[in-house]
């Protein structure tokens, strides 16, 4: 059993890597329920400090990722048209088969959202830039968190090899 969640762990961990790029996904929670069935795992023994940790910082990041975009979209003068249109051009971008769709996508989807906010080009310009700028920040702080709780998957996993993996010493 423990092999089976150590396996459905590993799999949310990759999850919460993708899902630090994908909307949809909110990348941090996925990859802290990978670190949950780890540490369910009889082998290993629990550590709800360590636990209580990780999901407060998956939790605030997840919270993060929605103020971040509007932040920046606001800081630049933009409107809510701008952070919609950076989702949408974020979907698209990852939809269609563009070279560099994922950066591209957001950055038009705002300005598109914002010119159909009635901003003249230079405005609907600079908001599209806030918000994008809004976006990439989230999205690396989703990343970094994702991947260091891989490496904490990892290490933990590593350390206790010889208790899950039992076969093969």
């Amino acid at each position: 059993m423990d092999i089976v969640l150590l396996l459905i762990g590993f799999v949310f961990m990759l999850v919460g890597i993708l899902g630090s790029f994908l909307p949809v996904l909110p990348g941090p929670p996925i990859s802290w329920i990978g670190l949950l069935l780890l540490y369910l795992t009889q082998a290993i023994p629990n550590n709800w400090w360590v636990l209580g940790t990780t999901l407060t910082i998956a939790l605030i990041v997840f919270g993060l990722d929605y103020i971040i975009p509007a932040m920046g979209t606001k800081k630049f003068g933009g409107t809510r048209a701008g952070v919609i249109g950076t989702t949408i051009g974020l979907i698209i971008g990852l939809i269609a088969p563009i070279p560099g769709g994922i950066i591209i996508g957001p950055f038009v989807g705002a300005f598109i959202g914002e010119l159909s906010a009635k901003a003249d080009n230079k405005t609907a310009l600079k908001a599209a830039f806030g918000s994008f700028l809004g976006f990439l920040t989230g999205t690396f702080m989703k990343f970094v968190v994702a991947v260091v709780y891989l490496g904490l998957f990892i290490v933990t996993a590593w350390e206790y090899r010889s208790v899950l993996f039992p076969y093969f010493d």
